[in-house]
């Protein structure tokens, strides 16, 4: 939770302009800081505070945002049925490609 008396508050619309560019040099986009904010990721929000129909966030907000470690990506593996449907269309996309026309798989 922000400390107002504590942290170093920041306009929600200002972040991209204290953040580092990325690689390819440009800023990071409001709209990703402000959806930071609503849903987060992957659980993890960035915290705000609204004072007077304001919306701030801090420095040390963003540093805890950024000082979560990243869950690693996991794909789901589908079930067996899905795994039957996907070996059927492709059977049948093989039969619509090649026509009994012998191919490299």
């Amino acid at each position: 939770m922000i400390d107002i008396g504590n942290e170093q508050l920041v306009l929600l619309h200002d972040v991209p302009k204290i953040l580092p560019t990325r690689g390819n040099g440009k800023r990071i986009h409001i709209s990703a800081v402000y959806r930071w904010a609503q849903r987060g990721i992957r659980g993890n929000r960035l915290e705000v505070v609204r004072v007077g129909g304001t919306t701030y966030t801090s420095r040390e907000a963003l540093q805890r945002f950024a000082s979560v470690p990243a869950e690693p990506f996991q794909a789901a593996r589908p079930n067996a049925a899905r795994e039957q449907q996907i070996d059927r269309a492709l059977q049948r996309l093989d039969g619509f490609l090649y026509r009994g026309k012998p191919h490299s798989t």
